[in-house]
């Protein structure tokens, strides 16, 4: 292989390295503000989170799996630290992060991820949907008790994103629509919301060190639920995000070297004294959807441009008005919502089942604020319908020889809990003859629920001195069956 083909589409192309540098940079300035009230919500220092999201971003962009997918501090996490932090202290806190990086890299070792493919698709579409409900919301909060001025403002970004690709697509709408409302409230001296009201930016990069606590089992202990709740949401809302990416940029991800990078991307931000994170569906949209990035270096970017317009561009940064980066996150919303989903004509040709699980799967996340609840209750109820479905599938008919000897029951379906459970009551043990024969060539065994009804069958048979064959199992049935027939305790 060429050393040419080995080097990555940024070095070789003008267009994908423009492309990818401002998007880097729209990403870092939609990253301040949020990662600021995310510190807010985790009670920590703006310079907490701020340096979560630079060393979040720049690490996932190094071991990371998915291309182009942005990570930092987040409001899931910061909700589920925010009770150790107030309860003992920001050290604790400190070493859950690192701890949680470590579970992180042992479930992706483990193979964690392997449990996104039984996510349905109907889930999915939940969450995304669930997500930009969920963005709209939080902007919602900066748009009350604001001057007037800001619902101009507000309308102007959003007109300028959507008609300025119309004209050229060179430089990303969001930064010509963040730069130009900028420079229209500085000019003008209209007094607004602006970045720096929301915290003071850091002036110097973050230092490594360790959690100022005691190393002893008592500070694990602590420290343990928090940081395994902090893994499992970390890690459940950066894999629904890589698929997610999957599916709008047409290509596939390493789950398992996702699932380990953002173990160690958090156990490097715990070490820098950040406070964690995970995968960021807002940031991602604009970097992927917005501004069409596709590689790592808008990831990498997004970091470095963060401490740069910090440290460097600090009180240029605090005077971009709020509702720039409101205009960007609405839009942001507008492009996650699955419209289609919701369509009049998707609506009748969806099942019943599909639908009901969509929207249990957004209620769950908007009641909540928590996006991994959507996630589990939806699949779960998902997989309730789908066994539901499944069991009415499993049928049984009976048919006697001419001679009045014999009795063939023919199942057909997948015999699992949900549906061999019913089976007991399909036989008519008292008034059928000495032979009875069940006929499995059209059914399949999939569990011990199954083995144990098909014994307990046979039981209530031997019982009244008849005589029970089981014949045409396929070959993992029969397997399965010869293992457990007897020593499931039935009798």
């Amino acid at each position: 292989m060429s050393v040419a083909r080995l080097r990555p589409d940024w070095l070789t192309d003008p267009q994908v390295w423009r492309t990818e540098v401002l998007a880097g940079l729209v990403v870092a300035l939609a990253l301040i503000p949020e990662a600021i009230s995310f510190s807010i919500i985790a009670g920590v220092d703006p310079a907490i989170g701020l340096f979560a999201s630079f060393t979040m971003a720049v690490t996932i962009a190094i071991v990371g799996g998915r291309r182009a997918m942005i990570s930092a501090a987040t409001g899931a996490v910061a909700l589920v630290i925010a009770p150790l932090n107030r309860e003992h202290g920001l050290g604790h806190l400190i070493a859950a992060v690192i701890l949680a990086g470590v579970i992180q890299v042992v479930m992706g070792v483990l193979g964690v991820a392997k449990l996104m493919r039984f996510i349905p698709r109907s889930v999915m579409v939940g969450f995304v949907n669930a997500l930009a409900v969920m963005i709209f919301m939080t902007q919602v909060s900066e748009l009350r008790n604001v001057p007037w001025a800001v619902y101009p403002l507000l309308v102007a970004g959003l007109l300028l994103m959507v008609f300025l690709p119309r004209v050229t697509s060179v430089v990303p709408a969001p930064l010509v629509s963040i730069v130009a409302l900028t420079a229209v409230t500085v000019a003008a001296g209209i007094a607004v919301p602006t970045v720096g009201d929301k915290g003071e930016l850091p002036s110097s990069l973050p230092t490594p060190g360790l959690p100022d606590v005691p190393f002893t089992p008592d500070t694990l202990m602590t420290i343990a639920p928090y940081a395994f709740a902090m893994a499992l949401v970390g890690l459940m809302e950066s894999l629904m995000t890589a698929r997610l990416v999957d599916d709008i940029t047409d290509t596939r991800s390493d789950k398992t070297r996702e699932s380990i990078g953002q173990g160690i991307a958090n156990i490097v931000t715990g070490f820098f004294g950040g406070m964690g994170g995970c995968a960021m569906i807002g940031q991602t949209m604009i970097n992927v959807k917005v501004s069409g990035a596709r590689t790592r270096l808008s990831t990498f970017l997004a970091g470095a441009f963060l401490m740069v317009l910090c440290i460097v561009f600090g009180p240029v940064v605090s005077d971009i008005p709020m509702a720039a980066l409101v205009a960007v996150m609405v839009m942001v919303c507008f492009a996650t919502f699955d419209w289609h989903s919701i369509a009049p004509a998707t609506l009748r040709r969806m099942p019943v089942g599909e639908i009901a699980v969509m929207v249990i799967t957004v209620v769950c996340v908007v009641v909540t604020h928590n996006l991994a609840v959507g996630v589990v209750v939806g699949s779960v109820t998902a997989m309730m319908i789908f066994a539901r479905r499944v069991a009415r599938h499993a049928a049984v008919t009976a048919v006697t020889d001419p001679d009045g000897r014999t009795v063939v029951y023919r199942v057909t379906g997948a015999l699992f809990f949900a549906s061999a459970n019913e089976l007991t009551g399909r036989f008519a043990y008292a008034t059928d003859p000495d032979r009875v024969v069940i006929d499995l060539s059209a059914a399949h065994v999939w569990d011990a629920s199954s083995v144990a009804v098909l014994d307990v069958i046979e039981t209530k048979y031997a019982q009244r001195g008849k005589a029970v064959e089981i014949r045409g199992l396929n070959d993992p049935s029969a397997a399965l069956h010869d293992r457990l027939s007897g020593e499931l305790g039935v009798g």
